[in-house]
């Protein structure tokens, strides 16, 4: 048996993500480290109809599979976050006597804040890899990224029990909060981990005891753990992460506030040049990458602008959706392209949905566009 090619290894490891879970360290890392995905050749329609059978269907198999991933974009607002991440982080680099300054980005829904943070996470984990190497100076695996996600029901015991369950420890199964704690640091200690990733921080319960615990829980970690402490959630600033209050419980939730730097994410706003220039970039990205054999320059930047707004509301992640079902029915039904018939005829999220109408109405009476003016209006 012939031994495979570096190609052939790569797109093996690839294809071994869609198995992969993020709660656990070795599923992190299989992401961070994978190599990038190899875009299809773009293929005219009389190559196409030269394919046989067998060989057509691997090569729409590798753009179904290219479609689903477009992403990450840099778009304007992840360049943004992830400089001020990049700012709070190596800050950071104090000696551990120090309390680090912990982040809680907080922002709506599908505007991409756990795509960026994992995009920060994974530059991140190769950076400190590469600059210490996989094993510490004792002998340990080096793991620089934790994750943890919470559901609505997540007590203190149950935090700590993620992040074993991430590290693989052996005594994650039995223990008192206490317990799982101590062993919790211990893993940071040993790993070298730097940053601390808690998801869904809008799922706690803030107002039981479970969210005044976790909110203390949080406290012991910025003082004791030498990490970075990166929250992530919706309405954050509702739920009294950022305000003193005038009760002990609303104290006891704020004390993170005072250590913790708030960051956001916004939807694509047409209603400067810098934002519809913004929004242009992201579909000109978009556009390059996609792979249809009746594309042509154009096609999403120009032709689809202001539809793509409408369908989005502006929000990174309803554009995504609706491009990746887009393409799936493009490459399905032969049609090789994208349009507005074909586009009108897939379904995108329930929010975008219900929000696009009023948008419509606004393109159509030229209230609102999202294309940049050419000199010659500005002129006028």
């Amino acid at each position: 048996m012939s031994k495979p090619t570096r190609a052939q290894a790569e797109d093996d490891l690839r294809s071994r993500l869609d198995h992969l879970t993020l709660s656990r360290k070795e599923g992190f890392a299989r992401l961070a480290e994978a190599p990038r995905r190899i875009r299809p050749e773009l293929l005219s329609q009389r190559q196409l109809k030269k394919l046989c059978e067998e060989a057509l269907a691997e090569y729409n198999r590798a753009r179904r599979q290219w479609h689903a991933n477009l992403g990450p974009l840099g778009t304007p607002q992840m360049k943004a976050l992830h400089e001020d991440l990049w700012d709070i982080f190596d800050s950071n680099d104090q000696d551990s006597d120090k309390v680090k300054g912990g982040i809680a980005l907080d922002a709506f829904p599908g505007l991409g804040k756990t795509t960026a943070v994992l995009a920060f996470a994974h530059k991140l984990h190769r950076r400190v890899i590469r600059e210490e190497g996989k094993f510490t100076d004792a002998g340990h695996e080096r793991w620089p990224v934790c994750r943890v996600g919470l559901t609505s029901n997540t007590g203190m015991r149950d935090f700590n029990r993620a992040i074993l369950e991430y590290f693989g420890h052996p005594g994650r199964h039995r223990g008192t909060a206490a317990d799982f704690g101590y062993r919790a640091l211990d893993c940071v200690l040993s790993a070298e981990t730097k940053l601390l990733i808690v998801d869904d921080l809008h799922f706690l319960r803030w107002r039981n005891m479970s969210g005044i615990e976790v909110s203390n829980h949080f406290k012991y970690i910025a003082n004791e753990f030498p990490v970075t402490l990166l929250m992530v959630g919706v309405g954050l600033e509702k739920r009294g992460l950022f305000t003193e209050g005038s009760t002990y419980e609303d104290g006891v939730l704020a004390q993170t506030g005072r250590r913790t730097t708030r960051l956001g994410m916004e939807p694509f706003d047409i209603k400067t040049g810098q934002g519809r220039r913004g929004w242009r970039d992201t579909l000109l990205a978009i556009e390059e990458r996609v792979v249809l054999a009746n594309k042509y320059p154009g096609m999403i930047a120009d032709d689809l602008s202001d539809y793509l707004f409408a369908r989005s509301t502006g929000h990174i992640g309803s554009l995504m959706t609706l491009i990746n079902r887009g393409c799936q029915r493009a490459v399905r039904t032969g049609a090789e392209r994208l349009d507005e018939d074909l586009l009108s005829s897939v379904k995108n999220d329930a929010a975008s949905e219900e929000a696009r109408r009023e948008l419509e109405l606004a393109f159509e009476t030229g209230k609102l566009t999202s294309r940049l003016k050419s000199p010659s209006r500005k002129a006028a």
